[in-house]
């Protein structure tokens, strides 16, 4: 299987996508890793994988399982794509914008109130947070 050991590099980008979709690629590596069980401080099904899987409609037991065959990318994706509720590609394409530029404003006030004190502590003060997904980005140091 292709896990990550999350205790020494990133999991992919949530911009990334699998199967047309974004956080799919990022959960996948934390999935593998959590199989590995070198998921360091990662968690795989953690609010942001859910709202992939609220999304899709997959089962995340039944995604565990499949990750568990040492299924590949490209294998992972056809299942993603045969298992995903059936979301036409403008709904696809909105989802993901909709994630992509996510300010944190847009955000439940609960996650909000979350990102209030952890931006300021895990973010270096000359990085500025205009989207949501720019926190993961620039605390793994992709920008």
């Amino acid at each position: 299987m292709n896990a990550l050991d999350l205790s020494k590099e990133f999991p992919r980008s949530p911009r990334v996508t699998l199967a047309g979709y974004v956080i799919a690629a990022r959960m996948l590596d934390k999935c593998r890793a959590a199989i590995a069980g070198t998921q360091g401080e990662y968690h795989f099904n953690c609010p942001l994988d859910q709202m992939f899987i609220s999304f899709t409609e997959i089962d995340v037991d039944a995604f565990r399982a499949f990750v568990a065959t040492g299924a590949d990318d490209a294998t992972v994706a056809e299942w993603i794509t045969a298992h995903a509720k059936d979301n036409s590609q403008d709904a696809i394409v909105q989802w993901n914008n909709e994630l992509r530029y996510k300010r944190i404003s847009e955000m439940p006030i609960e996650l909000q109130v979350f990102l209030e004190t952890y931006i300021p502590e895990n973010i270096p003060a000359n990085k500025v947070v205009y989207h949501w997904f720019d926190v993961y980005d620039i605390e793994e140091g992709r920008i």
